[in-house]
C-alpha cells in the first residue's frame, strides 16, 4: 500500500512492489485504492488483476489481505485452486462466488439499514430533547412576560389612582371655592333683601 493525502486524512493505492521497495517507492502495478475516511470504508479494486497475482504467489500485507478477503478475491483464489484439483467443476465455483456475493451484498444493505435507522432514531431523540428545552423556555418566557405584564398593570393602576387622587384633590380646592363664593354672595344678597 502506498500512503495519500495529507496529515489525518490518508488514503492509500494498493499496488504490486518488491518486498525490498519502499512503502512509497517504485511499484510494478497499481491494482485499486483504499479510503479508510469513508463510512464504510471505499475500496476500489482490479478484481482479476489482484486474483492474478495472488495465483502467481504474491505476498501481501495484513491490512490489504484483510481488504482483499473482505472483496473476495481470497475465496475465488480458493474455488480456482478446488477447480484445478478437480474438486467441482467451473461452473459450479462460478455459482458459489455469485452466491456468495449476493450474501455480502444483502447482509451490506441490511447493515447500512440498520445503520440509518440509527440515524434516525438518535435524529428523533434529539427532535424531541429540543422540543422540550423550546418547552422550557417557551414557559419561562411567558412566566417573564406575565410577570412584566402585571407590573406593568400595577403601574398603571398605581398613576391612574394617584391621577384621580390629584383631580379629586383638583375639583375639592375648585368646589371649596365656588361654594365660599356662593357662601360669600348669599349673605349679601340677604342683606340686600332686607
Amino acid at each position: 500500500m502506498q500512503r495519500h493525502g495529507h496529515k489525518h486524512y490518508a488514503f492509500y493505492s494498493i499496488v504490486i512492489a518488491d518486498s525490498r521497495a519502499p512503502r512509497d517507492g517504485r511499484f510494478i502495478e497499481k491494482i485499486g485504492t483504499y479510503n479508510p475516511n469513508t463510512a464504510p470504508s471505499a475500496v476500489d479494486l482490479k478484481f482479476d488483476r489482484a486474483l492474478d497475482w495472488l495465483m502467481k504467489g504474491a505476498q501481501p500485507t495484513e491490512t490489504v489481505r484483510n481488504i482483499l478477503s473482505r472483496e473476495g478475491v481470497y475465496l475465488k483464489k480458493h474455488l480456482m485452486g478446488g477447480v484445478a484439483k478437480g474438486a467441482f467443476g467451473e461452473a459450479e465455483a462460478e455459482a458459489k462466488f455469485e452466491a456468495w456475493k449476493k450474501d455480502k451484498q444483502k447482509s451490506l444493505e441490511a447493515k447500512k439499514a440498520k445503520r440509518d435507522e440509527a440515524k434516525k432514531a438518535i435524529a428523533k431523540t434529539r427532535l424531541e430533547a429540543e422540543k422540550q428545552v423550546n418547552e422550557a423556555r417557551a414557559k419561562v418566557l411567558a412566566e417573564k412576560k406575565a410577570a412584566i405584564e402585571a407590573e406593568k398593570a400595577k403601574a398603571l393602576a398605581e398613576a391612574a389612582a394617584a391621577a384621580a387622587a390629584e383631580v379629586a384633590a383638583a375639583t375639592e380646592g375648585t368646589a371649596e371655592a365656588p361654594a365660599a363664593e356662593a357662601a360669600a354672595e348669599a349673605p349679601a344678597s340677604e342683606a340686600a333683601a332686607q
